[in-house]
């Protein structure tokens, strides 16, 4: 084992190093519906799935996969909130062989059919308040077959775990089917699953990378379930069995994905499934109903926690709380104190990214906590920081460079992208954009991000994406996008626009055709006119320099 300077912080009860098994995601929930059959599995509203029905529902999704003709790595979409059905499709299309391609459900027609048609995505999983949506964008997407849900699929999936439902197997004009029709038939079909293996390619998570142009990459079920063991062996004190996650971060997002849905169930921890992450106050009353122990979330969260009165007065009590990650954002010093003081558990900052899905880096549980700080590398995890130069020599403590990383959890490539693959990772190192630098203790600061890449409360925002949707407009010559400080979401989309010098448009006027093209939370929250843009020798547009214009 090399000897670096990161291992001596460790918690005492954390390995230094990991023998990481070669088996599918989905063992984790086989393995816990073996050892805790009748335990909960997902608290969803009203309903309660334990982990034995979670296991069969997922297993007869597989098998109508699999009746229905899909093949080993073939990607199907899933464009769902936090919810039972989302679980079920998530392991169920693992189980099949197949890869998931989680969507965020804000996205509108452009965002949905340019990741359908990049992925390669033919069969959907949505909500039914979606099929309008999905049905004016089938001309220009290879989508040949909708699985419709909402709620009303729940009480009949209850049911049909126990084998008491007795549905019709109607199919519609439409390319369009409901979940729990899809469930019956996947039941009464007995077709073996195919054999899936650590180098399967498990996930494909959208990111942004340095040029600004959406990616896939893709994580194989090797990387996710080495990230899973890593932060379960991290989280010192976590019991299998005894805990329960709120998964009030969207599970669409590989954060969620990996660290409360695949930790949860590898802990065979209650999962608290929000559907909506602005809803506070059912995040507050289902936290405090069912007892949450684990809380992974982002800054802006936690902040809102902080300032609301019913915690504030005491009504509503979050003591059972043990540990809570925060990602995506810094944590700034008053809100990690304020959260702990109030809840007495453990807000951890930490650090990742999608082509390492999901975590590298965050505080220890026990040990000191470094304000400012994204902790120390994860077992197995090497870290370095490299000249912003020539990417190659090695920098001293406390002098910035790019972070690097090589470890079990990174990325096998991105989707169909040989040359952005081979510039992300080099001899092994991934190469993350950002610059950092690491201190004598082993413990590593975030400085700046040599990516463009915005991140409004957790979310991605690609600038070259937004500045597409207003190049559009008829009224602007040119446009550059950026992301400005934002002391509650860590940062707000920003617009500097050159119209037509005879142009009456407004900010106004901007946003709302923002609004018709984008999701809500990448439409620019600022708008401001000038003359010309900064740009380059090479005519690149600065946007650093954007993001210093008054």
């Amino acid at each position: 084992m090399k000897n670096f300077p990161w291992l001596d912080n460790y918690d005492p009860n954390v390995p230094r190093e990991i023998q990481y098994p070669y088996i599918p995601v989905f063992d984790f929930l086989s393995n816990a519906a073996k050892k805790f059959p009748n335990r909960t599995c997902v608290i969803y509203k009203k309903w309660k799935i334990n982990y034995q029905q979670i296991d069969y529902l997922s297993t007869a999704f597989a098998r109508q996969l699999v009746n229905e003709g899909l093949n080993l790595g073939e990607p199907v979409g899933v464009l769902l909130s936090n919810s039972p059905q989302f679980v079920i499709a998530f392991y169920g299309i693992l189980k099949a062989g197949g890869v998931v391609v989680a969507m965020n459900p804000a996205y509108l027609q452009r965002e949905l059919a340019f990741q359908i048609n990049d992925s390669g995505v033919s069969r959907l999983i949505c909500d039914r308040s979606k099929l309008e949506l999905i049905n004016s964008i089938l001309n220009i997407t290879a989508i040949r077959k909708v699985i419709f849900t909402d709620d009303s699929d729940l009480d009949r999936l209850s049911l049909l775990a126990e084998y008491k439902d007795d549905l019709s197997t109607s199919q519609q004009a439409l390319p369009e089917d409901s979940f729990s029709d899809y469930l019956f038939r996947g039941m009464n079909t007995q077709l073996e699953l195919p054999r899936v293996q650590g180098e399967n390619i498990a996930i494909f998570q959208y990111s942004g990378g340095t040029t600004g142009v959406p990616k896939a990459a893709e994580g194989t079920h090797y990387n996710v379930v080495a990230n899973t063991i890593q932060f379960r062996e991290w989280l010192s004190g976590l019991q299998e069995g005894n805990e329960v996650v709120m998964a009030a971060i969207p599970l669409f997002h590989v954060y969620g994905m990996v660290i409360a849905l695949s930790m949860g169930i590898a802990l065979a921890a209650s999962i608290i499934l929000e559907p909506n992450p602005k809803d506070l106050d059912a995040i507050l009353s289902h936290a405090q109903q069912y007892g949450a122990t684990l809380f992974p979330g982002v800054p802006n969260l936690y902040n809102a926690i902080n300032r609301h009165p019913e915690v504030k007065n005491g009504n509503i009590r979050l003591d059972t709380i043990k540990a809570c990650i925060s990602g995506s954002a810094t944590l700034m010093k008053e809100t990690k104190e304020k959260f702990e003081l109030l809840t007495g558990g453990k807000l951890l900052e930490g650090y990742g990214l999608s082509e390492a899905p999901t975590a590298t880096h965050c505080n220890p549980m026990l040990g000191e906590n470094k304000i400012g700080s994204i902790g120390l590398p994860l077992p197995d995890v090497e870290a370095e920081i490299v000249s912003l130069e020539d990417g190659k020599t090695r920098m001293p403590v406390f002098i910035p460079g790019e972070l690097i990383i090589r470890g079990p959890q990174i990325m096998r490539g991105y989707h169909n992208m040989e040359a952005e693959t081979k510039n992300a990772i080099r001899d092994g190192w991934l190469f993350t954009g950002d610059v950092a630098y690491m201190d004598d203790d082993g413990y590593f600061f975030l400085i700046d991000r040599k990516k463009d890449v915005i991140k409004v409360g957790g979310l991605q925002v690609w600038p070259n994406e937004v500045e597409q949707a207003i190049n559009e407009h008829p009224d602007v010559i040119e446009v550059g996008v950026a992301g400005v400080i934002h002391p509650e979401y860590g940062e707000r989309v920003k617009a500097w626009v050159v119209k037509r010098p005879d142009s009456k448009l407004t900010a106004e006027e901007l946003k709302a055709w923002c609004a018709e093209h984008l999701a809500k939370f990448k439409v620019p929250s600022y708008i401001q006119f000038i003359d010309r843009l900064p740009r380059s020798s090479v005519g690149k547009v600065l946007r650093r320099e954007l993001a210093g214009l008054e």
